[in-house]
């Protein structure tokens, strides 16, 4: 009887394992789900105690429910993300098989070319041979460029039958360097093809102009991505206007349109282009969309005067853009731009970013596939936003800086900017302009200058850097705002725009001293721009100086700091702003831009492709040779534009442009002064650099280093055959793995002193800027337990070995690691002097 019982009972429990719920019951557990999808166990019991339906099933199998609920969410979650990639990468496969298949067809073409020329060469007279090999060649890589096209013998444009031929020819010319031969691609290395990447990139070789092509894969539609390109002013930042004065409808449904576009020039030393163009947008067969461009001439259409004044009319061979609808939703992307800038009109040190394929690819090619990523992530919702804005708002505030900030460079008559007269040194330009209402809007005026009328200033220059990393350079500027700028500069930029009474600042000795606390905003989706709200806080030097202190903002842009990025220019763009920050808040941009150009090559054997591979082999502290000859081959410049921009009212005009005049001026040699310190052109400039007091020189340091890892580990940190010279120092700096020291100090936080370059591309900083870097500031809450439970463990014996972890770069990126030791550094007298750290295989997340 009692087993009988047992039995019935035990049964019982086995099958109130197994509930059913009913359509009522989910309905109401879903709702709680949808708000609460991991509750507590109160909230499970309030749950049953407030719906009836669920008051006979237990709290257990509430919360095995919600355990089974989010396995499935976490499921169909994992699902969804393996189809999309498994779209992409079928996407990206065959994006692969058709550019082999074009690599294919083109190495085919150069053996037929080398055959021929061989045999011209062995069968026929010198002279002869030289015209038989110089047309064949022509024919094989510029026959898609250069044929008279006979099939279309009515180009006249001033009937839409003409303006068809010539779109028509150029839709064929288009295609042909898209997925053809017709340009001779070589691939920018560093641009990896793979389903989250940016594409493939390449740049011409041996044609006329220079050219760039990219073949990238973006989540959108290709209406909408037409769309999007169409729109250039939205993503080129050098596109100052861009007007469509006719559209013609063609009979095959597709439209021609008549543009007239102008770009603003990148430096202050060169006039700003500009273009006529024909652009045909059409579909294919295959479903494809196509938007094709080329340049008009006066007997094609195009206007018969000179160009506009202070512009160069320059020319776009057939370029444009193929896309492809892709299965699964999405879209394959081909895209071609194509110019020639007409490098003979400006200075012959600044030819190089006229003829650089680089330069093109980054600025405008790469620059179409990141803004369309970019809108694809915003549209799926995957980017997160701060400041509370939407990020079509931000992204206004990026496009307002670059375009403020290249009209102060440029400064167009047609925007009511005039020159100033100099006073007699021509280093600084002073341009101004009394109606800015055309960039500041027509309420300003009357609010920010309502007594004497007034205007905006702009003070600019230019300079030639020798062998200074664009991105080491402004990442620099961007970190250590107080080595260059002038607090009280900054107030009465500030209080200008804030319509407040103010006076021209005066210098005073020492300056009002401020730090700077950096708020992100947003960054695009390959961290290439960042845009942010700087707090400059204010301190003051004397008790009657504190009501005249107080926070400031500034609204800053800052891109290009990635090294690695091929021909890219850096820029940091700042402008103030009120605690406010109203969306329609003015911006008078002020800021820096470094443009690297071409480095050039002394050796006969030099090719183009040894220049594009020199150039991108290098760490991400900047270019470093690897060698003398690297050293003798390569000369490392860049360009770099300052302009800072005033608001005066008239009666004080003039003490605001000598104060302009002399600030930029101190800018100038404060950033020659910062450019000499972090030069790395060659390793002993690094070990010239000034120690820190109490620091032993770099050699002495180096040799401690390795000593003392030998004295506590028993093994060796380098292999040296030689410890004579600079041996010992060479073989730590160029070391795989990252070793930085910090001060060893009982009353405050360790603070690096040292590191090697692989330490320098770990935190993203510079040997300059080391000093500012705190070590509890880069390990997470983990690491500074780990290293405050062996702390005396390495004091004791010497040395500990620390377990894999992630800290923080001086940027905010997330770097792995496998593995890190650390180590005492004795001195010579056996004396304790830093604290070194090895990290093992960091790279960053």
């Amino acid at each position: 009887m009692a087993l009988s019982m047992h039995k019935e009972s035990k049964q019982q429990m086995d099958s109130s394992k197994y509930v059913r719920y009913t359509p009522e019951q989910v309905e109401a557990l879903e709702r709680v789900y949808s708000e609460c999808p991991k509750p507590s166990s109160m909230r499970r019991q309030q749950l049953i105690r407030e719906c009836p339906i669920l008051s006979n099933i237990e709290p257990k199998q509430i919360k095995v429910w919600f355990q089974n609920r989010r396995c499935r969410e976490k499921q169909r979650k994992e699902a969804s993300r393996l189809q999309t990639v498994n779209r992409k990468l079928t996407a990206m496969n065959k994006l692969l098989m058709e550019e082999n298949d074009r690599l294919q067809k083109q190495v085919s073409q150069l053996v037929y070319e080398n055959g021929y020329m061989r045999q011209q060469l062995q069968s026929a007279s010198t002279a002869t041979t030289d015209t038989s090999c110089e047309s064949v060649v022509m024919s094989g890589q510029h026959q898609q460029q250069q044929n008279p096209t006979p099939q279309h013998p009515q180009r006249d444009a001033s009937n839409p039958a003409g303006l068809l031929a010539i779109a028509e020819e150029t839709l064929a010319e288009f295609l042909s360097k898209a997925t053809g031969t017709a340009v001779d691609w070589v691939q920018m290395i560093g641009m990896k093809p793979g389903p989250d990447s940016i594409g493939i990139v390449a740049v011409s070789r041996n044609c006329s102009g220079v050219a760039a092509r990219a073949c990238g894969l973006v989540s959108l539609e290709p209406t909408k991505v037409a769309e999007i390109l169409k729109d250039r002013p939205s993503w080129f930042r050098d596109c100052r206007c861009l007007d469509v004065l006719s559209v013609i409808p063609t009979g095959n449904g597709g439209t021609i349109e008549l543009i007239y576009m102008q770009t603003y020039a990148p430096t202050t030393l060169a006039s700003a282009r500009d273009f006529w163009t024909l652009r045909y947008t059409t579909s294919l067969e295959d479903g494809s969309l196509v938007i094709c461009e080329r340049s008009l001439t006066s007997s094609t259409g195009g206007p018969t005067g000179p160009p506009a004044s202070s512009y160069i009319r320059a020319e776009m061979l057939p370029s444009g853009y193929l896309i492809r609808p892709c299965e699964g939703g999405g879209s394959i992307i081909h895209i071609v731009d194509h110019v020639d800038l007409d490098a003979w009109s400006v200075p012959e040190v600044l030819r190089p970013l006229y003829e650089s394929s680089k330069i093109l690819a980054q600025k405008t090619t790469v620059a179409a596939l990141r803004h369309i990523r970019q809108i694809a992530q915003e549209t799926s919702g995957e980017i997160q936003y701060g400041g509370g804005r939407q990020p079509a708002v931000l992204r206004t505030f990026s496009q307002r800086l670059c375009r403020g900030f290249n009209d102060a460079v440029n400064g167009f008559a047609d925007d009511g900017w005039s020159l100033m007269g100099s006073d007699g040194v021509e280093d600084v330009t002073i341009v101004i302009n009394s109606s800015p209402s055309k960039f500041l809007g027509p309420q300003y005026n009357s609010t920010m200058f309502p007594t004497f009328g007034g205007g905006v200033l702009c003070a600019k220059a230019s300079m030639l850097l020798q062998n200074v990393p664009p991105a080491l350079l402004v990442r620099f500027l961007r970190e250590h705002r107080s080595e260059w700028a002038d607090y009280g500069v900054d107030a009465y930029s500030a209080a200008c725009l804030k319509a407040s009474p103010y006076e021209v600042p005066c210098a005073r000795p020492g300056g009002f001293p401020s730090s700077q606390v950096i708020l992100p905003l947003a960054h695009t989706v390959e961290h290439e721009e960042f845009l942010e709200v700087v707090r400059l806080e204010g301190h003051a030097f004397s008790p009657e100086d504190v009501a005249l202190t107080r926070d400031m903002y500034l609204l800053q842009l800052c891109s290009g700091v990635d090294e690695n990025a091929a021909g890219a220019c850096a820029q940091l763009v700042f402008a103030p702003i009120d605690e406010s920050f109203a969306d329609d808040a003015p911006l008078l941009p002020s800021g820096f831009r470094v443009i690297p150009l071409d480095p050039k090559t002394d050796g006969p054997a030099a090719t183009r492709t040894l220049d594009l591979a020199s150039t991108l082999e290098v760490g991400a502290g900047g270019a470093r040779p690897a060698n003398e000859s690297d050293l003798n081959n390569y000369n490392l410049r860049s360009v770099l534009t300052i302009a800072f921009q005033f608001t005066f009212e008239n009666h004080v005009r003039d003490n605001v442009a000598a104060m302009a005049r002399q600030y930029v001026r101190s800018v100038m040699a404060s950033v020659q002064r910062v450019a000499m310190a972090i030069a790395p052109s060659r390793l002993s400039s690094h070990m010239g650099l000034k120690p820190l007091p109490g620091s032993p020189e770099a050699l002495t340091l180096a040799r401690w280093i390795c000593r003392s890892y030998r004295i506590h580990t028993g093994g060796e940190l380098l292999r040296v055959d030689s410890q004579g010279g600079d041996a010992v120092l060479k073989l730590l700096w160029n070391h795989s793995d990252a070793i930085m020291c910090c001060s060893l100090k009982t009353n405050a936080s360790p603070v690096f002193t040292f590191a090697n370059q692989a330490g320098l591309d770990m935190l993203e900083t510079t040997l300059v800027a080391l000093q500012d870097i705190m070590l509890d500031k880069i390990l997470d809450e983990a690491g500074r337990k780990i290293l405050c439970s062996e702390f005396s463990k390495i004091m004791q014996q010497g040395f500990a070995y620390l377990p894999a972890g992630i800290c923080t770069s001086s940027m905010g990126r997330p770097v792995s690691y496998e593995q890190a030791i650390a180590w005492k550094v004795l001195n010579d007298e056996d004396s304790n002097h830093c604290l070194a750290f090895m990290f093992i295989n960091w790279s960053f997340v």
